[in-house]
């Protein structure tokens, strides 16, 4: 005969030793079962370690996201190439793990490179029609970090060809955002930041020279981390600038970020500008992550960028709002005159000329048969003015062919007065602004609208509106965007968090805690979970 003992009696010992258990130890322990498409890293990880979930499982998990939501359904259009070797990857990492334990926070992690990333054992078309099929000698630096961390490259995805114009290419097409699909992902990581929306992986690498990470971070509602030049190397990576090129993470938190970052730092001999890091990385940046990070920190908001689109500055005031509650300090600042005159063709007269000099070093490494020089890549863009054989015109990339040849060279004096005075003085008055307030972080909205109309017609004289991404690139500086809210319509909007250089632990931890108090962030509407997709079932 069984003793029948009262309910809250059998609960006693387990909840004494709730009791006993630590703080650090509470939140690794999940009793129901989590979903798949809010499942942060950490949490895949935890589901990995206590056997209820394979990274073969969690691989076949996303490719069938892929399935159902890339090129059907509402064929959001975000993946170029898929790799056929992915789930034995993720097969040979489960017997790893069974016979010696993770290697790191991204064993067996699935990860999407925006197709301007270097896979010797895929192919790196930077988007372009003109690259079809071409396969580097290498890995990119970055993806050897990746592989070696033990993440698994999924799929390589869509980009702005060459990474610059629309998110468009001629050999991927275009890219829609899975919040609506009426409207931009915005480029050029594009496919990355649509991706990560939709959930195809936890994971997305991004290239950054004037606001690639970031508005693809706010158009499709998720976090991402332009981080500070020389903080992450280049090489093996397509460039479109170098003064200005990095490569950086999208995940869907702050957390994830944190931690795929700290797996890929480290001072490359083939990129001089990771000397810049030596004694500065970390490879863990999510011990920085601090829920209270906010208290005390005096935040300035950059005004200037604001004043575009009602919905958006009511999404940042809100955000700010939402600062203070957390024991923050906000302050205005104003960028002078000048420097807000002077940004853009700063700007340009760095990067179109590096542009046509150093994508003629990357096609010189490049297999025979696919063009040698700029002015190859310009000519052979004057044949394709029609769709064939997989090219989709891209005709507003071509037209930058023609403004970057015209652009002058490397040794002009207007190049070299602005790469060697120009740009000093920029980071200068924007560490000076920094200083002067005793500033955490300067705040904005990554952009001051919400995510464009694919099919808008252009607007004559129209400039597409202030944004503050690019000053982020002529210091060098690190950016983190953050998701704040979104617009009546159902449109994201995020918030960027612009520090000084190697300021990543002070940013994420202040995004970190942005992110703990507001939540803003939820799953695209035409990308919804999938049955099946419960881990921990």
């Amino acid at each position: 005969m069984h003793t029948l003992i009262p309910r809250p009696l059998r609960l006693l010992p387990a909840l004494a030793l709730m009791a006993a258990m630590s703080l650090a130890v509470a939140p690794a322990i999940h009793a129901a079962p989590i979903e798949l498409t809010d499942a942060s890293i950490a949490e895949l990880e935890q589901a990995m370690a206590k056997g209820s979930l394979t990274s073969e499982k969690l691989t076949q998990l996303y490719l069938a996201r892929i399935q159902a939501y890339d090129k059907q359904g509402p064929a959001i259009n975000a993946v170029i190439t898929l790799n056929p070797n992915a789930l034995e990857t993720a097969r040979a990492l489960d017997a790893e793990r069974k016979a010696k334990g993770p290697r790191g926070p991204l064993h067996g992690i699935p990860v999407i490179l925006k197709d301007n990333y270097n896979t010797a054992d895929l192919p790196t078309t930077a988007g372009s029609f003109l690259l079809k099929g071409s396969i580097p000698p290498d890995d990119a630096f970055l993806v050897k970090k990746l592989r070696a961390a033990g993440a698994i490259i999924l799929a390589k995805v869509n980009l702005s060809e060459f990474a610059s114009g629309g998110a468009h290419s001629s050999i991927g097409g275009q890219t829609l955002n899975p919040h609506d699909l009426t409207r931009t992902p915005s480029g050029s990581s594009g496919g990355t930041g649509a991706g990560i929306a939709a959930v195809f992986a936890p994971l997305g690498m991004g290239t950054d020279t004037g606001g690639s990470i970031r508005g693809p971070s706010t158009s499709n509602g998720v976090v991402g981390l332009k981080p500070t030049h020389g903080l992450l190397s280049r090489s093996g990576i397509v460039p479109l600038a170098l003064s200005f090129d990095t490569g950086g993470p999208l995940a869907r938190n702050v957390a994830d970020v944190a931690a795929a970052l700290g797996a890929m730092t480290g001072v490359d001999p083939a990129d001089a500008a990771t000397q810049k890091s030596a004694g500065k990385f970390e490879k863990d940046y999510t011990k920085y992550l601090k829920a209270d990070a906010l208290k005390g920190a005096r935040i300035g908001v950059a005004r200037d960028f604001m004043g575009q689109d009602q919905e958006v500055d009511w999404i940042i005031d809100a955000s700010l709002a939402a600062m203070r509650k957390q024991g923050a300090t906000i302050v205005d600042v104003k960028y002078p005159k000048w420097l807000l005159e002077t940004k853009t063709e700063f700007y340009n007269l760095i990067r179109r000329p590096e542009f046509v000099a150093q994508i003629n070093d990357y096609l010189a490494t490049l297999k025979p048969g696919f063009p040698r020089t700029h002015k190859e890549l310009m000519e052979m863009s004057q044949t394709l003015t029609s769709p064939r054989d997989g090219f989709i015109p891209n005709e507003s990339r071509w037209a930058l062919f023609k403004q970057e040849a015209d652009s002058g060279t490397l040794n002009d004096p207007q190049y070299l007065a602005v790469r060697d005075h120009g740009l000093p003085l920029v980071r200068a008055e924007i560490e000076g602004i920094l200083s002067s307030n005793q500033l955490d972080a300067i705040v904005y909205p990554t952009s001051p609208r919400r995510p464009a109309q694919i099919d808008a017609d252009p607007v004559p004289g129209a400039t597409g509106g202030e944004s503050a991404t690019n000053f982020a690139n002529l210091t060098g500086f690190p950016d983190l965007i953050v998701p704040a809210g979104f617009t009546t319509g159902g449109l994201p909007v995020g918030i960027s968090f612009f520090g000084p250089a190697f300021s990543e632990p002070k940013l994420l931890a202040l995004g970190y805690s942005f992110e703990q108090a507001t939540k803003a962030r939820r799953l695209p509407v035409h990308t919804p979970a999938l049955p099946g997709e419960k881990i921990g079932d």
